[in-house]
């Protein structure tokens, strides 16, 4: 069932739907692998993947790239977690599941999974880093698949036909396979496809208040030393990745804490983790993400 809140002009929408829905977007999706062929270049791509896994500047078993055309964009995590590939499958092969982590990123206001079988989808709203009524988010609705969740392999899709300012072909992949020691290795990935208006709103968001954000790609030094970080779409890209990718993690992290306490344990843990990169994922203080999202969790459950 669709949801019907009431949409009004959105003239913060070009930089919310630019900071909060670069993950979403993709183009055509893929036909999915066998299984096992899945799997197994998955685990070929963590041994070749080993060096910038442990050597790189996120403090963390993770490699980051991005990628742009003229009409679309693409960014991928790989990346290496200490839990349990059992504790990752469990708890990432719902749709509500998905929107408990989608719902700790900054402009996601609302996110609710519906099943018709045998069909899901997962209704968001985007909207501000900062509060907002949900009738003026904007609503852009998923469809959820579990394309594979086996003792060995687990793989999720999430796709959107359009979205605002003319994108399209949205999508969302995660994949996921044991690696031993009670590990995981995962792959998140995304592309997007975008026409003309989507084009001009990205040149007018980062010529203006998207200017100075910046990626995670380091293409050279600054005169005083420091890393000169790619900016523009890919710069774009790399940052919500991160933060996704974060929300992931938090989740996953706060799952063995009894549940009165998890939704706390993630927030807090969202936030100190993008505080490991303030040049990138800074926005807002502490105590203003805290609060914010926990009314927009109580307006979420409610709300359904």
């Amino acid at each position: 069932m669709r949801h019907a809140f009431r949409k009004k002009p959105l003239v913060w929408l070009t930089g919310a739907w630019l900071a909060g829905m670069a993950l979403f977007s993709a183009g055509p999706g893929f036909a999915s692998m066998p299984d096992t062929y899945s799997a197994t270049s998955l685990h070929a791509k963590y041994a070749s993947l080993e060096a910038r896994l442990q050597h790189n500047p996120f403090r963390r078993t993770l490699a980051l790239d991005s990628s742009e055309s003229s009409n679309d964009l693409k960014g991928d995590i790989y990346a290496l977690v200490d839990f349990p590939f059992s504790t990752v499958r469990a708890g990432l092969n719902g749709a509500e599941d998905w929107c408990g982590v989608l719902i700790l990123h900054l402009n996601t206001k609302y996110c609710h999974a519906t099943t018709d079988e045998p069909h899901t989808v997962l209704t968001v709203y985007i909207g501000k880093k900062t509060p907002q009524p949900i009738k003026d988010a904007y609503p852009i609705e998923f469809s959820y698949r579990s394309v594979a969740a086996t003792e060995k392999y687990l793989e999720i899709q999430l796709n959107a036909q359009e979205g605002p300012l003319s994108t399209r072909n949205y999508h969302i992949q995660l994949q996921a396979v044991p690696v031993g020691n009670d590990r995981t290795f995962m792959h998140l990935t995304y592309t997007y496809a975008y026409g003309l208006a989507g084009r001009l709103a990205m040149k007018a968001y980062l010529a203006t208040i998207g200017s100075g954000k910046v990626g995670f790609t380091t293409i050279g030094k600054r005169p005083n030393g420091q890393p000169n970080y790619i900016g523009g779409m890919r710069g774009l890209a790399e940052r919500n990745t991160m933060r996704y990718y974060l929300a992931i993690d938090a989740y996953l992290g706060a799952l063995a804490a009894p549940p009165r306490l998890q939704l706390q344990q993630r927030l807090h843990s969202w936030f100190t983790a993008t505080e490991q990169y303030p040049r990138q994922l800074r926005e807002v203080n502490r105590t203003a993400y805290i609060d914010m999202k926990r009314s927009e969790y109580r307006r979420q459950q409610t709300a359904q």
